[in-house]
């Protein structure tokens, strides 16, 4: 699994660093396991937090860096502790140990190699509950190929419709085609949707279309792509909890109205869907976004 970091090729910038060297790619970490944090996680879609919590491991660095990003100090590499495999797997025990319902995999593309392996260690140490992968939709065809048979649930995000909104917003401007065959994938890989008597998912796929203020036209055609697509084969969550942070341009600055969301959710009803999550208004609140100093 380390040579995989040899010649990084994790994401698709396929930066090609020697990250088992040092060397820093796009994601700006090297092969040492940094997490910012490890919790309960009650504010994820109900099937995924139910009542107890997801147990989310949050890894520092990020193949995106989006410029509106909400958890920037985890994306940009700030903070988080190394961990060794063995100790990541722990965790995940740790966690089943406090009444997770799932591992919550957050940001974990360019480590994927090395969690590949902690799941491995997890589940010859007893870990039973569900794995969910909760991404920006960036890897590369290997990392699903790699996970397909130690994750359960995914979780990706498909964020731009237009190639220019992409380069702009996460300078990936391939990030919707890339996003798309990685949604195809994943779906290929969960199979059957399926449910625990405690209505968490335990195989599925919950696709993440964030509502960006001014660009509700391109959340419909990405609506749209995916009804068309999959039908009932996976869930939508419609999500409204963007929440600027300082010094984002317009129209960035801002937070969705409650008028663009009412419609996007209105477009969903109009296409037929019925497998789907919406937000209320509190949702777009920084009380919502997860604290990542000295929770590790």
């Amino acid at each position: 699994m380390e040579k995989l970091y040899e010649k990084c090729r994790l994401c698709e910038r396929m930066c090609g660093v020697n990250r088992n060297e040092g060397e820093r790619g796009y994601c700006k970490m090297t092969s040492d396991v940094y997490v910012a944090r490890i919790g309960l996680h009650k504010w994820e879609e109900p099937p995924i937090s139910g009542t107890r919590g997801s147990g989310t491991v949050f890894f520092s660095g990020c193949s995106l860096g989006c410029i509106y990003c909400q958890n920037r100090l985890i994306s940009h590499g700030e903070v988080g502790n190394c961990m060794s495999i063995s100790e990541l797997a722990d965790s995940y025990i740790s966690l089943q140990n406090m009444g997770a319902h799932n591992i919550n995999l957050v940001t974990p593309t360019h480590f994927a190699p090395s969690i590949a392996s902690s799941l491995e260690i997890a589940k010859k140490r007893g870990m039973s509950i569900p794995v969910v992968y909760n991404t920006g939709s960036f890897e590369s065809e290997m990392v699903i190929d790699l996970l397909k048979d130690w994750v359960d649930v995914w979780l990706p995000d498909l964020k731009y419709y237009k190639k220019e909104t992409a380069a702009k917003y996460s300078n990936a401007p391939t990030l919707n085609d890339v996003s798309r065959r990685n949604i195809e994938k994943m779906v290929e890989a969960a199979g059957e949707i399926s449910f625990n008597s405690e209505g968490i998912m335990t195989r599925g796929v919950i696709v993440r279309i964030l509502l960006l203020p001014m660009h509700l036209a391109e959340a419909k055609l990405n609506l749209k792509y995916l009804f068309e697509t999959f039908g009932n084969k996976i869930y939508i969550s419609l999500m409204s909890q963007y929440t600027p942070i300082e010094n984002v341009p317009p129209p960035l600055n801002r937070r969705v109205t409650e008028s663009e969301y009412d419609e996007l959710v209105r477009y969903a009803e109009k296409l037929g869907i019925t497998q789907a999550f919406v937000q209320d208004s509190s949702s777009a609140s920084e009380t919502f976004i997860p604290d990542f100093l000295g929770n590790v």
